[in-house]
């Protein structure tokens, strides 16, 4: 296999800074009113967000191990070339270029450019030239990429624009980076503080409900409501991509990870705990737009105005460290000439991985004319939580194949805790499709995600054995 070349410019705060910005995007301020109206409750609410962030934790003790054990870049997909051989890896890594991380990028470009709309005001069609103009995929759902087609224009200047700040410079990327995570985690922190010190809210918002639910739909209110707060958290997992980048990645990449993800879960909880403080559960689930009510009850009618801003500075700072991480998997994969070899190339000046680059913005840019919000974050998290699960499973194949090999870091709670995240994984994949088609059949959502996903996912078996076939010949 050939090893990746790129230059080690990342320290430890520009590897923690990429964590955190990957991960704090849209979700905190999209999600809980779906997740709400869902649950009933806010003690669920809360429970909610820490379950999913623990379980997020327990997949970065997995990682920590294996990015300290094997810190090359292309992450995942290097785990799973030694864990389960050519195939497997490669599906990974074409299901991380087609679906999961193209896919994140589209959504939190597209939220973000849908907040910007708050002051630029974009263009767009008239409803029915948005809705006439469809794309059909048979069995799956329908698609209207002239909807929002403003909105979905900034947003693919945005991951161009910054496709192109991460093609020029890994450090300009970097330093981008470890700012934008410093003003953002500034400005929830105020956030945080204004609303829960503003004494316009009330602490039984905290334990009370009118309408809470119990027993089976509980349940399943649970995982769905799961899927928001696992997108909020998806991210954490980026750093191991670029661990070939990082300086001693043997101490950085567990540490970063570990405090990065401990550090978002507290902001995740706090801003959740602010939003109960001042409005009711029914309130969260009936609003549009939930920060922008809580901060007009704390501190009265300019709430609009203030979050748009904050979910731009957030979101604009996770969509480059998407961008700056998931390339690296598609590079790892043409440096091995499993897959298009010209995307394994570095730029000779810059010593970035170009090719990658360019051709993750442009399949991104599809996926955000193509797709809406809802649609491409319920689709990457499912995909994505298949991989998690499968490199759980790996992490014990490793110590019994590799019990002599070198661990800088070994992972709190073996073997139980891998034993609980695969098992998790396993239930909230199974609902999940269970509830994607049950929705889609009872008209409650144009797509089947899981099953698009899945199906975007499978076209990459034909072409395991197309590039397999192409190299054996070379």
């Amino acid at each position: 296999m050939s090893a990746a070349s790129l230059a080690k410019k990342i320290g430890f705060w520009s590897a923690t800074s990429i964590i955190i910005g990957s991960i704090i995007g849209s979700g905190v301020f999209m999600k809980p009113a779906s997740m709400a109206h869902e649950l009933g409750s806010p003690i669920w609410l809360t429970l909610v967000w820490v379950i999913a962030g623990i379980f997020s934790l327990f997949g970065a003790l997995i990682y920590a191990e294996l990015g300290a054990m094997m810190p090359e870049t292309g992450g995942i997909y290097v785990y799973f070339r030694v864990m389960f051989g050519e195939f497997i890896a490669f599906l990974y890594g074409w299901a991380a270029f087609a679906v999961i991380n193209t896919a994140a990028v589209a959504a939190i470009a597209f939220v973000c450019a849908q907040y910007a709309d708050y002051f630029l005001h974009l263009p767009r069609f008239d409803t029915v030239t948005e809705q006439n103009f469809t794309w059909h995929i048979p069995f799956i759902g329908d698609l209207h990429p002239l909807e929002n087609f403003g909105v979905k224009s900034l947003a693919v200047f945005l991951t161009i624009g910054l496709t192109y700040l991460n093609y020029r410079s890994v450090k300009a990327g970097s330093y981008f980076q470890v700012v934008s995570t410093f003003i953002k985690m500034a400005v929830i922190g105020a956030l945080i503080i204004g609303i829960l010190f503003s004494g316009n809210g009330s602490v039984q918002n905290f334990v009370q409900a009118e309408h809470p639910k119990e027993g089976f739909d509980l349940l399943s209110a649970v995982i769905v409501a799961m899927t928001g707060a696992f997108f909020s958290y998806d991210g954490w997992i980026n750093i191991t991509s670029m661990a070939g980048e990082i300086k001693e990645p043997q101490k950085n990449i567990p540490r970063s990870l570990i405090i990065g993800v401990f550090a978002c879960i507290a902001v995740y909880v706090l801003v959740n705990q602010a939003y109960l403080y001042v409005l009711p559960v029914e309130k969260i689930a009936a609003s549009p737009l939930v920060a922008a009510d809580a901060i007009a009850v704390a501190f009265g009618k300019t709430g609009g105005a203030v979050v748009a801003a904050l979910i731009v500075i957030c979101t604009f700072g996770a969509i480059n460290g998407n961008i700056m991480a998931t390339t690296r998997i598609t590079y790892a994969m043409g440096k091995d000439k499993v897959f298009m070899p010209w995307t394994g190339k570095e730029h000779a000046k810059y010593q970035t991985p170009g090719n990658a680059l360019w051709l993750h913005g442009i399949w991104t840019s599809v996926f955000i004319i193509s797709g809406s919000f809802d649609m491409l974050a319920d689709m990457f998290v499912f995909i994505t939580w298949i991989a998690y699960g499968v490199g759980a499973v790996g992490i014990f194949l490793l110590r019994k194949k590799m019990p002599e090999r070198e661990r800088p870091y070994k992972m709190w709670g073996y073997p139980w805790v891998p034993v609980l995240f695969i098992g998790f994984s396993a239930f909230y994949l199974i609902v999940t499709v269970w509830n994607d088609v049950s929705n889609y059949l009872a008209h409650k959502q144009p797509v089947i995600n899981s099953v698009l996903g899945l199906l975007l996912t499978a076209i990459g078996i034909p072409l395991f054995y197309y590039y397999r076939k192409v190299k054996q010949r070379e």
